[in-house]
């Protein structure tokens, strides 16, 4: 089986430095089911390319008194040897980069580190991947990472087309993206495609995969289909896998390579925008004097433990759509250890905001951090309803990312939102319209503010409303 990895990123062949493999020489490496060759077609200053030739032993493959085999329709005892493990792109070739371009992986590169870090021009190419599911599925999973993706189906026969295509695909990918991002890109999803693995699936798979996803994977749109394909449909390990992406994508604090939600870096460090935007949503509801708040869409839990942290809050509830999301927001409380004391101003409910519930009404306050972009533009009028008309507490806290500022996010393309689940991202005109149309609709007055370091052309990062009941201001 083959893959190749072209550059045309000047000088080209600086790509040697970052694969650490010399264009000059052949090498070869003994992997558990054959041998691994990497070598260079071409390599000047213009265009290098690096070929990953993986010659697999079908003896060595089937073999092994012991050792734990997968469960693949080549699992049969003549399956073992008669089979297209050598000639077709799979979980061998994931393996083989694993071992052959392991710093590369790892995004290291000790003789060009600058250019480790840096988005070049690549194409890859493997031309025999057997893809269950079609090129069109090939194109679903690249393509949200920023590939441009070709895969082309390759006949049965050439000679009689009416066969019609094989199970196989001729695959390219095209983008400019970090070296060890595509690396990780084909590791995960070469096994995910041919939805086999050559070795049996253990639970540090989990971690396996996690790492070599970190950064695209909990956001990407086929994060289920990729991990239950790539667990071998193994389904506590699937599960567990996921709640572990659920939880990074509900969690207030994105990833660490993830600089969407960071301020633009100065001289002196600083609490982090997701910080300060829960110090300044306490703030306000400090300032109401509330004592009982909901915390509606309250994810994993962030908003939950600092307000559980503040003694004149005495009862506190967390509401959300997803029951996943609440076993989350329990674990980060630890609400299995807190004393029974402690435990009982706690409450979580499974609830949805674009309905009314009689459970959320009477109390103190309640807060919407970072919640209605999530929501589709026509299930506003629901949600507005629910909260403002319906459960009616006496102050309401608004939080919502101000899209003018998205110009000062270097990671942040043109028209793109700062979390790939918002539906929208509102101008400071059309927040302050929004809270201007609901306060005067339901009875509450409104004060609009910012959150962050406020630039003198676009504003704020994070916009902040605090509705107050007209009865509520009287009394």
């Amino acid at each position: 089986m083959l893959l190749t990895l072209t550059t045309t990123h000047r000088p080209a062949t600086d790509l040697g430095h970052l694969l650490v493999k010399h264009p000059d020489r052949v090498q070869s490496f003994d992997l558990p089911a054959g041998t691994a060759h990497v070598f260079y077609p071409e390599a000047d200053e213009q265009r290098c390319t690096a070929a990953l030739l993986v010659e697999v032993d079908p003896l060595r493959l089937g073999g092994g008194r012991g050792r734990k085999q997968a469960t693949t329709p080549e699992s049969f005892t003549l399956g073992q040897y008669v089979n297209d493990r050598p000639y077709a792109a799979s979980s061998l070739l994931s393996s083989a980069l694993a071992k052959v371009f392991r710093s590369a992986l790892r995004g290291e590169s000790r003789d060009r580190p600058e250019l480790a870090t840096a988005a070049i021009p690549l194409a890859v190419r493997v031309p025999v991947l057997r893809c269950r599911g079609g090129a069109e599925l090939a194109v679903r999973v690249f393509a949200p990472l920023g590939w441009t993706v070709a895969a082309t189906p390759i006949p049965l026969d050439e000679a009689y087309p009416e066969w019609g295509d094989s199970r196989y695909v001729d695959l390219t990918l095209t983008g400019t993206l970090r070296l060890a991002d595509a690396l990780n890109h084909l590791y995960v999803l070469l096994p995910v495609l041919d939805d086999a693995k050559h070795y049996w699936v253990a639970p540090d798979e989990v971690d396996k995969l996690l790492r070599a996803g970190a950064g695209w994977l909990a956001d990407h749109p086929e994060r289920s289909l990729i991990t239950r394909r790539y667990l071998a449909h193994r389904r506590a390990l699937a599960g567990a896998a996921l709640a572990r992406l659920a939880e990074l994508r509900l969690s207030d604090e994105p990833p660490a390579d993830d600089s969407v939600e960071s301020e633009p870096a100065t001289e002196a460090p600083r609490a982090s925008l997701a910080v300060r935007r829960r110090e300044a949503v306490l703030a306000a509801l400090r300032d109401s004097g509330a004592s009982r708040v909901l915390d509606l869409g309250c994810g994993g839990g962030a908003l939950l433990t600092a307000l559980v942290a503040d003694r004149r809050f005495t009862e506190v509830v967390g509401t959300d759509v997803s029951s996943q999301a609440l076993t989350l927001a329990a674990r980060r409380l630890r609400l299995d250890r807190l004393p029974e004391r402690q435990r009982d101003r706690i409450t979580l409910r499974q609830s949805a905001l674009t309905y009314r519930d009689d459970r959320l009404r009477g109390y103190d306050a309640a807060v919407l951090m970072e919640v209605v972009e999530h929501l589709d533009p026509p299930r506003l009028p629901a949600l507005e309803d629910a909260v403002f008309g319906h459960a009616r507490p006496g102050t309401v806290v608004v939080t919502t990312p101000n899209v003018e500022y998205n110009v000062r996010y270097e990671g942040l393309g043109a028209g793109r939102f700062r979390h790939a689940d918002h539906r929208f991202e509102w101008t400071r005109a059309e927040f302050a319209a929004w809270v201007e149309r609901v306060a005067t609709s339901h009875g509450y007055t409104a004060t609009i503010g910012g959150v962050g370091d406020e630039d003198p052309e676009v504003g704020s990062p994070t916009q902040i409303a605090v509705l107050s009941r007209k009865e509520e201001m009287s009394a």
